[in-house]
């Protein structure tokens, strides 16, 4: 089915909900939660008018084309299984928002909460949505980003800082394995598009690939699910606030591995390298995270670890490669989410009316708040296994398949004894947290005396219960559709039957379902004195910390490792640097040259011109000076650089290049005058260790070694260069680009539509980077001030400030003197001339030389003036010119000019181009491409005024703290001064 404008709305909208959320005040906690629980609910209503084309086995699609040369199109898939995920997502993502409105404080940033929760919420929709595997990729690493920023919310808490950090390195670098399992699993499939690859299951496992891409894709997916032995991340992930730790732990995040097994269950599933490793990951994650529930004291805690048990579970299901598991999995995911979300939040209710989570100083609340008490006991039974409530009925399930033969091996033979431990352990923690929170003698050192929360706070727990209820009671009737379409979804015409009835007879599961369950109160109430003396982690693994590995592998890598590699190649100074750099880039042609040879070619050379000749005497004059000038005098040798420069262009508009020499030449001003403005910041020369002879000795070495290494590059680079224009040209792309430039992209310059239409993602690409290595300059900048001589003393201080004053004046030209100077006055009349011809650069570069780029560069010459006449202050005050605004605008127009296309259904950044008729004019050529190249102007102009400005706060002299006195601009930095 084609109809799928409504998942591009339905993942789409969390992120623009997002973005808005952002410019709320503040303290502005009801309007953010009313904007994110809309978006939520839209969501969750779009979601569910899928229902009707899904349920029937049908599949929603939307595909729009990105590079469809690699298989790489921007796909939006729905089936049964994906919908019934995505309602997950939406539907507690709701609660969550309800929930999080009264448990977060109004003190707390709660916009910025609200805009990374629906960012969160974006992304995980992108997993389940996404129909191409590279995309799915990439909201997998964005779903860690988001929950960084969620986990480490309080940031100013260093636990929450260090479980931020643990997280996100666990779960991206599991995400980079991914990477590479899906590019294997493409290669070998021929298509990255996800139908075409769930239906190559059996060239998949034939392949002799498919062991390396299972190992990666499971790195992936066990990272993200906290499986053993990446299960240590999960705990220290609870210093996010409650509704974070609800919305993680139930729907998104770690549901995300599992949702990936399942997934590519029907590809990757079958084999006996899936069945032990899945299956000995998830049964070790099982018993490991049960185990450790019960000791512990906090109660978000013991909900961690019972989420690693859990999904464990589902884990261990998926590894047996049976249908009948696969839909157990399926079936536990859904009840999983229902009864841990409403866990979750009672706990968080608990910790917001009592002020603690300690299970130790917790006791008989449920005089206190027995609606609330209800309602957890209720959801910590199901997650129990408890008859007549959803979690029974899959558990039920699940030691069916235990029971059940799967391949002849002891470890399939001890499954049925290790899941009936393992929920015996799954009792034992639900009835710690039932009995020893709600029930014995009141509690009498709280901080804050309980009491029940607000009935809105409570309606997420009080939904989730029922729904609990409503599914173990009646199955059939409410979750079965859903579970059947899901199903169907995922094993197609492997599909078996089965039954969802709450009695099947005495059998097997049954028996082992009463054994656990007295197994689990036994065990309980034998550790229940040992529980009540406050033990420090479960015994027996206590000491085999999962941070504590993780810490010390970074300690090996980033410190010890790390330090080695950078005391040998490391150095304080530049040039050996770029000495390794030169040296790499000279040898690594000789291996391609000596097993080739070098051959002379065949076409005949032109003729000599003494004048070219004569040029490029001058051009390597001034190279040679320039690097003889810098040890001396760096501003010569600015000036000798410049005249190579010169020399460049000219050779550009020699051999016919004039888009290349107009922009040579402008990028040559204005580097040049930047450099030139930080040039009395360069640090001095660090001269080599030693005295008289022995140091003379050295540097002429070390300059002698330097020439020959530039001779040796630039010698390289010419026998490359008149290798490539002796030998007769092959049928380049270059002639595609010329007879295609007007016909495809309505331009007559190939150059700038090469630029801005055939490689246009290219070009945004690199105004991204301009983009990023402006704010990077400036923020180095900013914190560079050069120390005072000497702190003056306190009668000193009016003084020195009255100088601090003084240099600001001059700095930034607020003064009389500076705007009636003549050279000022001169640069000031140039400043509209300089305007006009950007202008004109702007508008003709689609059919003549020019563009976007060679304007903005304009522009900032005509402001590069302007600061030289006036200063920074002259840019802000009169021109009103913001960089960071510049710049953010100017990808944002040019991002929307490419995605505009998509609204046509053609790829990124596909131009359309049409002749208007202007009135008095006649026929102007107009094309999209002239709003993408609008973007990369403002770029270009945003980049070098923040460079400038960044340049004029190094002439402040100011002995106050740089980050104090560095503001983004110069007004702010005389408001301070003042």
């Amino acid at each position: 089915m084609s109809s799928g404008m409504p998942l591009l709305a339905i993942v789409a909208l969390p992120f623009i909900g997002s973005l808005v959320a952002i410019f709320l005040r503040q303290n502005a906690r009801n309007g953010a939660a009313f904007l994110a629980g809309t978006i939520a609910f839209c969501c969750m209503v779009l979601t569910g008018f899928q229902y009707r084309a899904v349920g029937r086995g049908g599949v929603l699609r939307l595909s729009v084309e990105w590079l469809p040369t690699l298989g790489l199109d921007f796909t939006l898939r729905m089936d049964g299984f994906t919908w019934l995920f995505a309602m997950l997502v939406t539907g507690i993502g709701l609660l969550v928002v309800l929930y999080a409105r009264y448990y977060m404080s109004p003190a707390d940033p709660v916009p910025r909460f609200f805009a990374f929760l629906l960012a969160f919420m974006g992304a995980m929709l992108g997993i389940v949505l996404s129909g191409n595997l590279i995309q799915l990729v990439f909201f997998w690493e964005l779903t860690s980003l988001f929950s960084f920023l969620l986990i480490g919310y309080w940031h100013h808490n260093a636990s929450a800082r260090d479980g931020a950090r643990m997280a996100l390195t666990v779960t991206a670098t599991g995400g980079l394995c991914l990477l590479v399992g899906v590019l294997l699993i493409g290669h070998i499939v021929g298509s990255y598009d996800l139908d075409d690859v769930l239906a190559s299951g059996n060239r998949v496992r034939s392949s002799s690939l498919y062991l390396p891409a299972l190992i990666l894709v499971l790195l992936g997916a066990l990272t993200k699910s906290a499986q053993f032995p990446f299960h240590f991340w999960l705990p220290h992930a609870m210093a996010a606030p409650t509704p974070v730790s609800a919305y993680l732990h139930s729907a998104t995040m770690v549901k995300a591995g599992v949702f990936l097994l399942i997934l590519l269950w029907p590809v990757l599933s079958g084999t006996e390298a899936w069945f032990y490793i899945v299956v000995s990951a998830g049964l070790c994650t099982l018993l490991l995270g049960a185990y450790a529930a019960i000791f512990q004291q906090d109660l978000k805690g013991l909900l961690a670890y019972s989420t690693i048990s859990h999904l464990g579970l589902i884990t261990l299901l998926l590894g047996l490669s049976s249908p009948l598991a696969a839909v157990a999995a399926i079936f536990h995911t859904i009840n999983h989410a229902t009864f841990k979300a409403s866990l979750f939040m009672a706990a968080g209710i608990i910790d917001h009316e009592s002020g603690t989570r300690d299970i130790r100083r917790l006791s008989g609340l449920f005089r206190f708040m027995p609606i609330t008490a209800t309602l957890a006991m209720v959801a910590a039974a199901a997650m129990a296994g408890v008859p007549l409530l959803n979690g029974f009925l899959s558990k039920e399930m699940f030691f069916a398949e235990a029971a059940a033969f799967h391949i002849d091996s002891l470890l399939d033979h001890s499954l049925p004894y290790f899941a009936m431990l393992a929920s015996a352990f799954s009792v034992a923690y639900s009835l710690r947290f039932i009995h020893g929170v709600f029930f014995g003698p009141p509690a009498t050192d709280l901080p804050r005396t309980p009491h029940e929360p607000p009935h809105w706070m409570r309606f997420p727990i009080e939904f989730l219960v029922l729904a609990c209820l409503l599914v173990g009671i009646l199955p059939a009737m409410t979750i079965k559709p859903f579970l059947s379409t899901a199903v169907r979804a995922v094993l197609g015409p492997d599909t078996p039957y089965y039954s969802l009835a709450i009695w099947h007879g005495f059998n097997e599961p049954l028996l082992m379902s009463v054994i656990a369950l007295i197994g689990g109160i036994a065990l309980y109430w034998a550790l229940q004195r040992h529980l009540k003396k406050g033990i420090d982690g479960p015994p027996l693994v206590r000491h085999l910390k999962g941070q504590r590995i993780f810490e010390r592998v970074l300690v090996t890598l980033s410190w010890k490792w790390a330090r080695s590699l950078e005391r040998l190649f490391g150095t304080q100074r530049l040039q050996p640097q770029l000495r390794l750099l030169v040296a790499f880039a000279v040898l690594a042609p000789l291996w391609p040259l000596y097993r080739q040879g070098l051959e002379a070619g065949s076409r005949p050379g032109t003729a000599f011109d003494p004048a070219f000749l004569l040029l490029w005497i001058v051009g390597s004059l001034c190279a040679i000076g320039a690097a003889y000038q810098a040890k001396y005098h760096r501003l010569a040798a600015m000036v000798l650089m410049g005249g190579a420069g010169l020399v460049t262009c000219i050779t550009f508009v020699w051999f016919s290049a004039p888009d290349l020499a107009i922009t040579q030449l402008l990028v040559e001003i204005v580097t040049t005058v930047l450099i030139l403005l930080g040039l009395r910041w360069l640090p001095k020369r660090i001269e080599t260790a030693g005295e008289g002879l022995t140091m003379g000795v050295r540097a002429r070495v070390r300059r002698v070694r330097d020439l020959m290494l530039a001779v040796a590059s630039g010698a390289g680079m010419t026998l490359v260069v008149y290798a490539m224009l002796m030998r007769p040209l092959p049928d380049t792309i270059s002639r595609y680009f010329i007879e295609n430039a007007y016909s495809e992209g309505g331009g007559r310059n190939v150059v700038n539509v090469l630029l801005v239409d055939f490689r246009g993602f290219d070009t945004f690409g690199e105004i991204v980077v301009l983009a990023v290595v402006a704010i990077t300059v400036f923020s180095l900048l900013r914190r560079f001030r050069p120390a005072p001589e000497s702190v003056a003393a306190p009668e000193q201080q009016q003084v020195q400030d009255a100088h601090d004053r003084a240099s600001l004046d001059r700095a930034v030209g607020d003064t009389l003197a500076d705007y009636l100077t003549i050279p000022a006055v001169i640069m000031q009349w140039l400043f509209p001339v300089i305007i006009t011809v950007a202008i004109y650069l702007f508008l003709r570069g689609h059919d003549l030389p020019g563009g976007g780029f060679a304007a903005g560069v304009t522009m900032s010459i005509a402001l590069v003036l302007q600061y030289m006449a006036g200063g920074t202050r002259w840019i802000e005050a009169r021109l009103r010119i913001r960089p960071i605004l510049w710049m953010g605008l100017g990808l944002l127009c040019a991002a929307s000019t490419g995605m505009g296309a998509w609204l046509f259904r053609h790829p990124f950044l596909t131009s359309y181009f049409q002749y208007l008729d202007v009135p008095a004019i006649g026929k102007v050529p107009a094309a999209t491409a002239l709003l993408f190249d609008l973007g990369v102007f403002a770029v270009v102009v945003g980049a070098t005024v923040l460079i400038l400005i960044a340049l004029a706060h190094q002439s402040i002299r100011n002995p106050r703290p740089a980050r104090r006195a560095y503001t983004p601009t110069m007004q702010a930095v005389a408001k301070e001064n003042a």
